[in-house]
């Protein structure tokens, strides 16, 4: 008969499903928690109710035992989720400190007077979602083949000239991780890195955002910034839990080549 409880119980907990083929958030899973925990204690009232009609106490009392020991876990899972919620919140708070001081760093590199930067770009944005029209993709191959064949500062050009019709377009953050590219192909490490930390920081989550902070942290390295170089690498694995076999060879060698901890 405890197999019967055990069961219905199992019933419950499998009856709260996501919405089918779509990805979960942590306010859906702990929505879903809250819900399992209430069930739970819905069937807990009603065995209580029931009492020995159709189990043995000793049967009736192992189930509740169970149902206790299942929303305990429940309630220990629901704070789980609370936690990183909050370590989520505390990485995206702490990776846009670290954009701003290696743009305050880059400014200082520059001469300039970093009271006059302006702040960095909130993370999180989405790029627009508008049509590439026929120039716009023309004028974006032109540069995109001119790098590709070697030719650094033609791209760079190029690409300045395209990012200065286009700033918004949605090739802007492939446009400036290319730039950066190409930058830093002709040694000009600065302006690369100032290049990447644009692509990166107006598109965290384009496909060229996990690129953009591997090429800064090489031209911060480049820059004598060996600590920022480090953590900006390091931040790469933190975002980014799906980046390419090639990508994370390339970090774990660019570890050991820059001596990073």
């Amino acid at each position: 008969m405890f197999k019967l409880i055990y069961g219905l119980v199992m019933a419950a907990v499998l009856s709260v499903t996501p919405v089918a083929a779509q990805q979960m958030t942590l306010e859906d899973i702990r929505d879903d928690l809250a819900i399992l925990s209430l069930q739970l204690e819905g069937l807990r009232s009603e065995m209580s109710a029931t009492g020995t009609t159709i189990l043995t106490t000793r049967d009736a009392a192992a189930a509740l035992v169970r149902i206790d020991e299942i929303n305990a876990d429940l309630r220990a899972a629901l704070g789980r989720v609370e936690a990183l919620e909050i370590k989520v919140q505390q990485i995206i708070e702490d990776g846009t400190r670290r954009i701003g001081d290696i743009e305050f760093r880059l400014t200082e590199l520059e001469g300039g007077d970093p009271a006059l930067m302006g702040n960095p770009a909130p993370l999180g944005g989405d790029e627009p979602e508008n049509d590439v029209i026929s120039s716009e993709r023309q004028s974006f191959n032109a540069a995109k083949k001119a790098l590709g064949e070697g030719d650094g500062a033609a791209a760079a050009i190029q690409l300045a000239e395209f990012l200065s019709s286009y700033p918004d377009g949605p090739l802007s953050s492939e446009a400036r991780y290319l730039q950066g590219e190409a930058l830093a192909l002709q040694g000009d490490y600065q302006n690369a890195a100032r290049a990447y930390l644009s692509s990166f920081s107006g598109a965290p989550d384009s496909p060229f955002a996990p690129l953009s902070l591997y090429g800064l942290s090489a031209s911060l390295f480049e820059l004598g910034q060996g600590d920022q170089a480090c953590l900006t690498l390091a931040e790469i694995q933190i975002r980014y839990a799906d980046i390419n076999d090639d990508l994370a060879r390339n970090i774990v060698e660019k570890r050991g080549a820059m001596a990073c901890p």
